[in-house]
C-alpha cells in the first residue's frame, strides 16, 4: 500500500464518527467474506485462511463492542448473529466450503443495510 493511501485510510478512521466506523467494519467484513468465497473457489487455501481470519477478527470486535445494558434484546440478538457468523466461517474454513460463508455474507449484508438505514434516519431525524 502506498504511503498516501495508508495515511488517508488512517485519517478517515481517526476522524470518523462511531456510526461511520461501524459501517466501515461491516464493509470490511463483507469484503473479506466475499474474498474468502473467491479464495475457496480458486482453491487458494492460504488466502482462504487469511480472509476468513480477517472476517472473524472484525466480527469478534463487533461482538466485543456490544453494550448489553444499553442495547438489551437488540445486543443479545446481534451477539447471536455474530456467534453464527463465527461458527459458520469456522466451518467454511475447516471444510473448505463456500456455503457457510454465503450464509455469513447474507447476514452481514442484511445487518449492514439495516445499520445504514438507521444511521440515515438518525442524521435526518
Amino acid at each position: 500500500m502506498s504511503y498516501g493511501l495508508g495515511a488517508y485510510k488512517k485519517t478517515s478512521v481517526n476522524t470518523a464518527s462511531k456510526e461511520q466506523i461501524l459501517l466501515m467494519l461491516y464493509q470490511a467484513a463483507i469484503k473479506n467474506c466475499k474474498k474468502g468465497i473467491e479464495a475457496i473457489e480458486k482453491k487458494d487455501i492460504a488466502a482462504k485462511g487469511e480472509y476468513i481470519g480477517k472476517l472473524q477478527d472484525i466480527v469478534i470486535e463487533l461482538n466485543s463492542s456490544l453494550d448489553f445494558e444499553v442495547g438489551g434484546d437488540v445486543a443479545t440478538e446481534l451477539s447471536s448473529l455474530y456467534d453464527f457468523i463465527l461458527f459458520s466461517s469456522t466451518q467454511a474454513n475447516l471444510k473448505i466450503d463456500t456455503e457457510p460463508l454465503e450464509g455469513c455474507l447474507e447476514v452481514l449484508t442484511t445487518l449492514y443495510d439495516g445499520w445504514q438505514q438507521a444511521v440515515k434516519s438518525v442524521k435526518n431525524g
